[in-house]
């Protein structure tokens, strides 16, 4: 086989691999600014607002008497909005990466652009299980009590979509803005984000027209998923469409600009 024929050859999964999916781990997990993100904002978050009302119940049904407190629904939105920081917080290291020109050498390599987000993705999905494990642990600790299959849906619904959906945004937004505004357009899209839609105002509170923004937004989606458990609401297929909606509308542009990126000349 010729040199060209085996450059062309397709590779299996475009190329993705274990190798450079530690890679990415390592540099996520050095990274002082992204645990800072991870652990110690949403617990924070959580301590300060949700804490003090760990005896509040959510329900008609009292906590002392087997009740959901103000403080698990509390709990499980700084929950997500740990993972979305943490998720997001790969778009300043892609920004990085394109003015040091590895998004360009990446692009002489059998890795695909697909293998590129995907692996990102997976590497998102395990600093946000840390944010999510944080929070809830410290929940836990702090006097929250839920049946078991509360936590465990709650945790993975909020894991799950929030780390995918915004691990997708951020890679969007390194791709598209430069390195030194990055972190700065992902913090600011992710606070916006997290009051129009929902996340620290329940959505029945606001006006009328916030409502209407507020279920097209990628965080309502997510947070009604990951409360449903507590709230004793019926699944909502339409929140679980927006955040798949939402996911390919981030990937897709993720792998677009990725490609236009590698490109320049």
């Amino acid at each position: 086989m010729t040199p060209i024929a085996e450059s062309r050859t397709v590779r299996p999964f475009g190329a993705f691999n274990l190798t450079y999916l530690w890679i990415e781990l390592k540099r996520k997990l050095r990274n002082r600014r992204t645990l800072v993100l991870t652990l110690v904002f949403p617990v924070a978050l959580y301590l300060l607002v949700g804490y003090p009302q760990r005896n509040v119940p959510l329900t008609s049904t009292p906590v002392d008497q087997g009740g959901i407190s103000v403080a698990a629904y509390l709990m499980v939105s700084m929950a997500l909005y740990g993972a979305m920081m943490s998720a997001t917080a790969a778009g300043g290291s892609v920004a990085i990466e394109r003015t040091q020109g590895w998004s360009r050498q990446l692009r002489l390599t059998p890795v695909s652009p697909v293998a590129n987000v995907a692996t990102k993705i997976v590497a998102g999905l395990v600093v946000g299980l840390i944010a999510v494990l944080a929070t809830f642990a410290v929940g836990a600790i702090t006097g929250v009590r839920m049946p078991v299959q509360d936590w465990l849906l709650a945790g993975l619904a909020v894991w799950l979509l929030g780390t995918l959906v915004f691990t997708a945004l951020g890679l969007m937004i390194g791709y598209l803005v430069p390195s030194e505004n990055a972190m700065q357009f992902v913090s600011l899209a992710i606070v916006l984000l997290s009051f129009v839609g929902g996340l620290f105002i329940p959505v029945s509170q606001m006006p009328d027209v916030m409502r209407e923004i507020a279920v097209w937004t990628p965080v309502y989606g997510i947070g009604e998923l990951g409360r449903a458990p507590l709230t004793g609401e019926a699944f909502n297929v339409l929140a679980l469409l927006n955040a798949i909606a939402w996911l390919a509308v981030f990937a897709a542009g993720t792998a677009l600009l990725f490609r236009r990126d590698t490109r320049r000349g």
